[in-house]
């Protein structure tokens, strides 16, 4: 299971609230991974505008206020995609079967339902809302 855009979630969060500049070791450490895994994260945020670094310096900026950046962003930076794509038809079906020959065409509207109903819910939540939560969940704890 691809768990990049969680850790991209969890790194986004430390560098917006930590007072700390953050190596990626020490990202690594709060994740629960190596270093040159955050590196590599950190990498598709950076080329998604949305960290920047500086050239012989430790640490990270976000490169706008949380409440800009929407989780679908995130998300499509960390899967390298423009589009949710959540479900695989299954290929080679009988063509000669009287199901094998339409299941596609049965499955792929709902599927495309599904992966735009996804969409519109991340496009509308932002890293704001994930920061939030945290410390709502610090709260209960």
């Amino acid at each position: 299971m691809d768990t990049k855009f969680s850790v991209a979630l969890h790194i986004l969060t430390m560098v917006s609230e930590s007072k700390e500049t953050l190596s990626s070791q020490a990202l690594a450490e709060s994740v629960g991974t190596n270093a040159s895994y955050i590196r590599k994260v950190i990498a598709l945020l950076k080329n998604a505008g949305l960290m920047t670094s500086h050239q012989g310096r430790t640490g990270y900026q976000l490169s706008k206020p949380p409440k800009e950046i929407s989780l679908l962003e995130i998300y499509y930076a960390t899967q390298e995609i423009d589009h949710i794509s959540l479900f695989q038809v299954h290929q080679n079906t009988n063509k000669e079967c009287p199901i094998g020959k339409h299941m596609e065409g049965a499955m792929v509207p709902i599927f495309s339902s599904v992966e735009k109903q996804l969409e519109g819910v991340l496009v509308k939540q932002t890293l704001s809302h994930v920061i939030n939560n945290l410390y709502l969940t610090a709260q209960k704890s």
